[in-house]
């Protein structure tokens, strides 16, 4: 192979493959970073869980977010329970 008339030479058949390889690396990379962007919001729902799933549950989650991460105790965590219980809205008469 020349290259403008001359020989390519030792460095030019290294920098030929260093290009090589960093457009392939290039690619790959763009690759598995389309299929994780398509495969978060697809069919499947999301990969991995929120940190706010628990609040999605309503005040009950919080609750229970609350007593697994020790900021109240089990009897407070009963006692509070039961009160959001007892107060659950209910169907609205007509």
């Amino acid at each position: 192979m020349y290259w403008n008339g001359h020989g390519m030479g030792a460095w030019g058949w290294f920098a030929m493959s260093l290009t090589t390889l960093i457009v392939w690396t290039l690619i790959v990379a763009a690759a598995v970073l389309v299929v994780r962007a398509l495969g978060r919001d697809g069919a499947h729902g999301r990969t991995a869980p929120t940190p706010h799933a628990a609040s999605d549950k309503g005040p009950e989650g919080l609750l229970a977010q609350r007593f697994a991460r020790g900021e109240i105790d089990d009897e407070e965590y009963s006692r509070r329970l039961a009160v959001l219980r007892s107060h659950a809205p209910g169907p609205t008469p007509l």
